[in-house]
């Protein structure tokens, strides 16, 4: 059995090497499918990494109130969605949370939206994040220049990103310059450290943000709260979950026995992210798989060809008593060799591609065994599904009307 599937190899070894032009042609179908599935996979986990990274590093005792009931929804559970309909979170909340036993630093953020402008303006989106001085440690927020939010200054003070700085004032050092946010003049005390990173839990691009006090958030949202979450941080890890449990109970007090918010951590609070780009990554390798399909279609069709073209091949190999099982493994091989090349091919291309993307990108696309295994896996499929037809005609040829056939 073992040397009649190398004899099989061999066979189908031959035939692609006689019909060169035409093999690569079938192969490249299968290697640009291959290729967009490997390269979309590779992306979307090391998208995935970045914010999963982040949750570790926070030192397992952070929990994130976010507006809205849990749901598998990724679209809906995005912090950011809620940004575009009324937040359930209030002041009261995060007064209520403050006092739970355990909990050591809470820091609310209202993202609010207006114009920035220093010497220029600022681009349309830039976030405007209303918080608190807790902030800084709960979501271990770096200064390069300057200091954070601080409740003895005064309140039109302002802590932005390094790219911000550069785009209003040309420079990351520009403490003491004067911002307009939403019309009204603030005074930049600290500079955040550049991160490179507008993937996070918090759904805030920090390196090109403006950070104000919750007060003065207040004040610019015309005296009302409009929090898009809130960090808890108790003080170990320990008290965690009695924290969490005694949160969700708080909150439900507050907003009369309704469920319309969510407390998240550990691995939860990257996990709306993390749905959202493995939704995104789903519908691209939906895409992809279209080019799949064509591919298929052309191992089908030059299976046929080649299945024509041996017609007196298959009659002397059936004469000579090679069964019909014999002859479907041997064109259902020759079939396999062509999609397994253009899988190994396109795994090949697709990640030279996402690491050539990657360089546009804050983040590195993921090395490992899955890509590899959905890569070879997708292959022999394709070509198992599209190779077992050809093979199929041309195990039921009849031997002696094959070989009458070039008498």
């Amino acid at each position: 059995m073992r040397f009649l599937f190398l004899i099989h190899l061999q066979n189908a070894r031959q035939s692609i090497k006689s019909n060169r032009l035409r093999s690569f042609l079938t192969m490249v179908g299968i290697t640009i499918g291959v290729a967009s599935i490997t390269t979309i996979m590779a992306l979307s986990a090391g998208a995935n990494k970045i914010v999963s990274t982040q949750v570790d590093a926070l030192g397992g005792n952070i929990a994130v109130v976010r507006p809205g009931a849990p749901t598998n929804d990724a679209f809906s559970q995005l912090a950011g969605d809620h940004q575009f309909a009324a937040s359930t979170l209030t002041d009261i909340d995060v007064a209520s949370i403050k006092d739970i036993e355990h909990v050591s630093a809470v820091a609310p953020l209202m993202v609010i939206g207006g114009a920035v402008s220093g010497n220029s303006d600022a681009p349309a989106n830039t976030p405007i994040v209303a918080t608190t001085p807790e902030l800084q440690a709960v979501s271990n927020i770096q200064i390069a220049d300057g200091q954070f939010l601080d409740p003895n200054l005064i309140a039109s003070t302002a802590v932005i990103g390094p790219q911000l700085s550069v785009n209003l004032f040309g420079t990351e050092h520009s403490i003491g310059q004067t911002i307009r946010v939403k019309g009204e003049p603030f005074t930049i005390i600290g500079v955040m450290k550049r991160t490179n990173s507008p993937i996070n839990y918090n759904n805030v691009d920090f390196d090109n943000a403006v950070l104000i006090n919750l007060e003065s958030g207040r004040a610019l949202n015309q005296g009302s709260s409009h929090l898009q979450q809130i960090n808890v941080q108790s003080d170990s890890v320990t008290h965690l979950t009695s924290v969490i449990t005694t949160i969700n109970k708080t909150l439900l007090r507050n907003h009369l026995n309704e469920v319309d918010f969510a407390v998240l951590s550990g691995t939860q609070v990257a996990q709306p992210t993390s749905r959202i780009f493995t939704a995104i990554a789903g519908v691209s390798v939906a895409i992809a798989a279209i080019s799949l399909i064509v591919g298929g279609v052309g191992i089908m069709n030059i299976m046929l060809v080649s299945v024509a073209e041996r017609t007196r091949e298959i009659g002397i190999r059936k004469a000579l008593g090679a069964s019909n099982r014999d002859i479907v493994a041997q064109f259902l091989i020759e079939s396999l060799v062509l999609s397994i090349g253009g899988g190994v091919a396109g795994y090949l291309l697709g990640y030279a591609v996402a690491f050539a993307i990657s360089t546009f990108l804050t983040f590195d696309p993921i090395l490992n065994w899955e890509v590899a295994g959905v890569a070879i896996g997708v292959s022999l499929i394709i070509g198992t599904l599209f190779g077992i037809y050809p093979a199929i005609r041309a195990a039921r040829r009849d031997p002696i009307s094959a070989l009458r056939q070039y008498e």
